[in-house]
């Protein structure tokens, strides 16, 4: 009972304080408080990795780089075979497996899993981007 007073007391004189400094700071404090505690999300995370391959190639390299991943997710089903190509395309712009990326009982699915994702990697570098 007495933690829970002390933590409100703590609490109101907190927002007492930022208050008192003015209401213009209290937003910019909750967002850096809210950033701290954000985890990034594997796409967005993707795509900050994959658009600087991406620049000077395409107009909209953010877009390929998103349209590369969600077909990749979407596609391939064998988390392996779908975690080696999401890292190729991140490290270089392009499909790619290394071989020692993925187990060698899977090393025989990299040309059928090239196969899958053939076509919507050409749709997403070429078909324009519908607004």
């Amino acid at each position: 009972m007495l933690l829970r007073i002390c933590s409100a007391a703590i609490f109101a004189s907190l927002v007492l304080a930022g208050s008192a400094q003015g209401q213009s700071q209290l937003p910019l404090e909750s967002m850096q408080i809210r950033s701290l505690y954000r985890v990034p999300e594997p796409r967005d995370e993707f795509v900050r990795q994959c658009a600087p391959h991406m620049l000077g190639r395409w107009a909209h390299p953010e877009a390929v780089c998103g349209c590369l991943h969600d077909h990749a997710a979407a596609t391939v089903d064998d988390p392996d075979l779908r975690q080696a190509l999401l890292r190729g395309i991140s490290e270089t712009g392009v499909p790619t497996i290394e071989t020692d990326w993925v187990p060698s009982s899977k090393q025989s699915e990299i040309g059928p899993t090239f196969t899958k994702i053939a076509k919507p990697t050409l749709q997403c570098m070429f078909e324009p981007i519908s607004n």
